[in-house]
């Protein structure tokens, strides 16, 4: 389902428990929540400006002024929510009135197919409108085709690159619960992580955002994977919220997915626009690589959205380009080349390689072909594909 944001204005306790006991299970991420309408209307609705949900659901139970307003106010924000009205029982006049007053929905107990139902219809406009309109900037990942390939790397590289061709905003999100190392890598100096992102949902703005975020490159902010134990088991429903809030505010996502295909990942594919997928020549590598790629098809994924990189390469190999495309099932979509001094040099160092390195350009080239600018002219020097 097309990721939704909510927000709650809502009085009666009991129906305030059944709310969330419904909304829990279907991934929707609460912005706010309140008991009561507002006696002052314009800090509420700077508020609902702020955080932009899809659709807020009012208690019209003891409504102290009159419903056609009520919703006429929550729809002159930018957010423009749905309005979905609740009500301790169904009374066909007050469904009548609520409909022709703006809402999209009336609601009463039980609500929790009622609401799936509702926010289905909902999460399927939007993304018709997502699909006309661009939502946001654009999320890719890198995804390792077994562990040892790469991903974390190029994914580092990549973004550090995007952010120096001035293509716009970058978050670099590591979201490789198991082995996230993106912190180490680039020393980032924030206490927080993913974690916090995912169990703090409702509180998550801007404000809270900053506080989440590491940032000693212009233009590149980075989100780093949970580093206790007991973090790293998050809802991929959850962090998936993350992701398009995310989306909405810097111009490239950057995904580390990390190794292999679990639910969580194929859970994820609805909001990442293109999928990288790293192997290395060598033969393990090679066959989960085309099993990975036969798993996210099978699980609806286009082949258009697939990029294969191959890392590591050497001037000698026993496997063409046109062989491995012929394995593998999809083109090259670009190759970097093994550098074990350089990055070795660089990594005992603390930092990324130099963007003049040999492999620093390949990770140019492929940032900008990315971007879809003009990519930075290959100086000369051995290749393993000429």
């Amino acid at each position: 389902m097309y990721p939704l944001t909510a927000g709650l204005i809502v009085e009666s306790k009991e129906l305030w428990e059944e709310l969330k006991a419904a909304l829990e299970p279907l991934g929707i991420r609460l912005v706010f929540e309140s008991p009561q309408l507002p006696e002052a209307w314009m800090p509420f609705l700077e508020r609902i400006d702020r955080v932009q949900p899809d659709v807020i659901l009012v208690e019209v139970t003891r409504l102290k002024e009159p419903l056609e307003a009520v919703v006429k106010r929550l729809r002159s924000t930018s957010a423009q929510p749905a309005v979905f009205a609740l009500h301790n029982s169904a009374q066909p006049d007050l469904i009548l009135s609520a409909l022709r007053a703006g809402a999209s929905e009336f609601l009463y107990p039980p609500v929790a197919e009622p609401l799936k139902q509702a926010l289905e219809r909902l999460a399927e406009a939007r993304q018709k409108a997502g699909e006309k309109v661009p939502w946001g900037g654009k999320t890719i990942g890198f995804l390792s085709a077994k562990g040892g390939c790469g991903a974390t790397t190029i994914a580092c590289h990549v973004a550090k690159a995007l952010a120096g061709l001035n293509a716009g905003k970058v978050l670099l999100a590591d979201i490789d619960l198991q082995a996230g190392i993106i912190g180490f890598l680039l020393k980032t100096n924030s206490d927080y992580s993913l974690a916090d992102a995912v169990n703090n949902l409702q509180r998550l703005d801007l404000s809270y955002w900053r506080g989440l975020v590491s940032n000693g490159t212009p233009n590149l902010e980075v989100l780093t994977a949970p580093t206790a134990p007991a973090a790293k088991q998050l809802p991929s429903g959850h962090v998936k919220q993350v992701l398009a809030f995310a989306r909405s505010h810097y111009d490239w996502s950057v995904i580390d997915m990390g190794r292999n295909v679990r639910a969580g990942t194929l859970s994820l594919l609805d909001v990442i626009d293109e999928t990288y997928l790293v192997t290395t020549s060598e033969v393990p590598a090679l066959h989960q690589a085309k099993q990975i790629i036969q798993i996210l098809l099978d699980a609806g994924y286009s082949r258009s959205q697939l990029r294969l990189v191959l890392n590591r390469t050497t001037r000698r190999t026993d496997v063409t380009i046109n062989e491995l495309e012929t394995i593998i099932g999809i083109p090259v979509h670009a190759t970097i080349v093994n550098d074990f001094e350089t990055f070795y040099q660089a990594f005992s160092e603390g930092r990324l390689v130099d963007s003049s390195s040999v492999p620093g350009q390949d990770f140019a080239r492929l940032a900008a072909k990315i971007a879809g600018v003009t990519e930075p002219v290959r100086k000369k020097r051995f290749s393993l594909f000429g």
